[in-house]
């Protein structure tokens, strides 16, 4: 198993061209928050504004449109109640992610359906979105054509694949990833990456100073830009994208005892640009 290290990241997080538009570094739509969990959505909207994207969009109950422009006034909004507009964003983007504080209920199911039916590219599900496509058997079979991940915690990845904790050994969870025709971001410590070509990765850093509800949110925003900016190897740039968090994180627990998601967003343009040019922080 391939452990990721920082010249994974320093292999990916390259200058940027001097031509280079909002348009050239990818349009990344992020599908969550529901009128309760609206925090969620504006964490996984935030990061993937800095960490790069060129164009990100909310796709959130309107409940959430006050907050989002208040925290993130870069990200642009659509109601997820307008289907015609929510399939139009996510088929324009180079990256959908959808699940974060999305729910259960038939509003996230109809909501998550419509992303299925329409995403043609990469498509990260997360949190909520992994519980509705395990437990539901009319979801499962509306298999998009975009590259799938997912990134579930241990539990979630429980039900997904039907693994108990114990049993989810790197050569099930590998077996299991390849059945599902997905990349496989096994959160965890020590988590794993399952690639469908085949490759498995391992973080050997970060640690329980990371144990705060949005965490996971401020992740997949972090994957969908990276994925929708960079060029090059996909499984290494989803590797960069991974270790980046926990390295912010390593960083930032020298002198705090919890880490906070909307710290490890704060913090990512001056990582990136150290990490660009090689620097030691």
């Amino acid at each position: 198993m391939h452990v990721i290290t920082q010249k994974d990241v320093e292999n990916v997080i390259q200058k940027r061209i001097e031509t280079g538009h909002k348009g050239t570094f990818g349009r990344v739509s992020v599908i969550g928050g529901n009128a309760n969990m609206g925090g969620a959505a504006i964490m996984a909207v935030q990061a993937a504004v800095k960490a790069g994207a060129g164009l990100t969009t909310c796709i959130s109950h309107k409940a959430n449109l006050t907050a989002l422009h208040a925290r993130v006034p870069e990200a642009m909004f659509i109601d997820y109640f307008d289907n015609d507009a929510l399939c139009k964003s996510v088929f324009q983007s180079n990256v959908v992610v959808v699940g974060p504080g999305l729910g259960t209920d038939e509003t996230a199911k109809q909501v998550f359906s419509s992303v299925l039916k329409n995403a043609n590219q990469t498509l990260i599900i997360d949190g909520s979105a992994i519980t509705m496509l395990a437990e539901d058997d009319q979801l499962k079979k509306l298999t998009p054509s975009a590259k799938i991940i997912f990134t579930p915690h241990e539990i979630e990845w429980q039900r997904l694949s039907g693994l108990s904790q114990a049993e989810q050994t790197p050569a099930k969870n590998a077996a299991k990833a390849l059945e599902l025709n997905a990349d496989v971001v096994l959160k965890k410590h020590g988590t794993e990456i399952y690639h469908l070509s085949g490759k498995c990765s391992k973080l050997t850093i970060g640690g329980p100073y990371m144990s705060t509800g949005g965490m996971g949110d401020t992740l997949t925003g972090i994957c969908a830009a990276f994925l929708a900016q960079f060029k090059g190897d996909q499984d290494q740039i989803l590797d960069a994208a991974v270790y980046t968090h926990s390295d912010i994180a390593d960083l930032l627990a020298k002198e705090r005892y919890v880490v906070l998601p909307s710290e490890i967003a704060d913090n990512l343009q001056k990582y990136m640009k150290h990490r660009c040019n090689g620097q030691i922080l």
